[in-house]
């Protein structure tokens, strides 16, 4: 299998992810401060070297400001249900992913939040403009993407953060594809609340992820129940990062997150992310007079990794349906869990195909995938 679907989840993930993950799995899994004992002790040191190693990452203000989370999405709930009140107005943009979109559209149709959408531009930007435009006195929260999970597009995050700031509103950034990607500082960007996995660039398992909260931010806790470190309290102990975090943590998860993390501060971002646009750049040229349409600027230093586009001759389902079954190579087609885009760009219902290469694709994975792209449509 050609696997080109690590906009979905990065494959393979890098050998010491693997190895990192068995280890620990046969000489320290056990529940992290639940009890004194030297495997319980080595859990708990996991995480907590978990913490660092993100806050140092992200250039955070503390490891404890980090919760961990089943994924990008229980994160963003964490976030919204969390912080929201009844009344609040909350602006966002049409390139969020469903995990921003559906809880924040419950919310709105419930009548307890207000919700503005800002479109993006025809080459899948936002305007920082518009969220000044946007912007009310009863403004909340501004939640966005960093980058498109459909066009790859890069969000101006730092210009939209210090209007943020500037009028004392929440921003709320979803780097479900960007993290591992694309340098991140959260106090750099103004970013009060941050969601990300770990099972995509940072080249985790699936199952992992986590929230970052900033000092101040006042929010309440999405699942209440163990911690271990206490046991007596009768509510939810406030201290962070328990304050967020009832119930035993995906440990084994995290450990391969982290080693992840490794490959990652080894390998670099920004080397990472440029392997994977030059690869979908070649993809474009080798495709250039085919029968497709792409969407998306093609400005490589605002972008990673993903390309789409669809063919007025075959829609996305069926072409990604062929490149499975005969070709044994993994697109993503459809609407890719953000239907407000694929309106805006005139893709929906069908959606589009999808492409993302991951650090170990390589030029040869492209061109058999040009090639096969060119045969289904002749």
């Amino acid at each position: 299998m050609i696997y080109l679907d690590n906009a979905a989840t990065s494959f393979p993930k890098p050998e010491l992810v693997y190895t990192a993950m068995d280890a620990f799995a046969r000489t320290s899994l056990a529940n992290p401060g639940r009890a004194g004992h030297k495997m319980a002790l080595a859990s708990e040191h996991a995480l907590d070297d978990a913490r660092h190693r993100l806050n140092r990452f992200l250039n955070g203000k503390g490891p404890e400001r980090f919760a961990f989370a089943l994924n990008c999405t229980d994160a963003l709930n964490m976030a919204f249900k969390g912080v929201l009140e009844r009344g609040d107005h909350v602006v966002t943009t049409d390139l969020e992913h469903n995990s921003v979109s559906r809880p924040l559209v419950t919310m709105a149709e419930a009548g307890f939040i207000e919700l503005t959408r800002i479109p993006s531009d025809g080459g899948g930007t936002v305007d920082p403009d518009a969220f000044v435009k946007a912007i009310t006195l009863k403004t909340k929260m501004v939640a966005v993407t960093h980058a498109s999970n459909v066009l790859g597009t890069v969000q101006p995050v730092t210009e939209i953060g210090r209007i943020c700031r500037d009028r004392s509103v929440l921003f709320l950034v979803d780097c479900a594809q960007t993290i591992g990607a694309v340098p991140i500082d959260v106090q750099a960007m103004h970013i009060d609340l941050l969601a990300f996995p770990g099972h995509k660039c940072l080249f985790g398992p699936t199952g992992t992820g986590a929230l970052y909260v900033a000092p101040g931010v006042n929010i309440k806790p999405w699942r209440e129940g163990g911690t271990g470190g206490d046991s007596s309290t009768p509510t939810q102990p406030k201290e962070f990062p328990y304050w967020l975090e009832g119930g035993t943590p995906n440990v084994l998860g995290i450990v391969g997150m982290i080693a992840g993390l490794d490959y990652v501060e080894k390998e670099t971002p920004e080397k990472l992310r440029k392997h994977e646009v030059e690869l979908c750049d070649r993809l474009f040229h080798k495709l250039e007079g085919a029968p497709f349409t792409f969407v998306g600027h093609r400005d490589p230093t605002r972008r990673v990794g993903t390309l789409s586009f669809y063919s007025e001759l075959l829609p996305a389902p069926e072409i990604g349906g062929i490149l499975d079954t005969a070709f044994d190579i993994a697109i993503r087609p459809g609407l890719h869990c953000a239907p407000y885009i694929h309106r805006a760009v005139g893709s929906f219902p069908d959606g589009l195909v999808r492409v993302s290469p991951g650090p170990f694709s390589t030029a040869s994975d492209i061109d058999t995938l040009a090639n096969a792209l060119t045969e289904i449509l002749a």
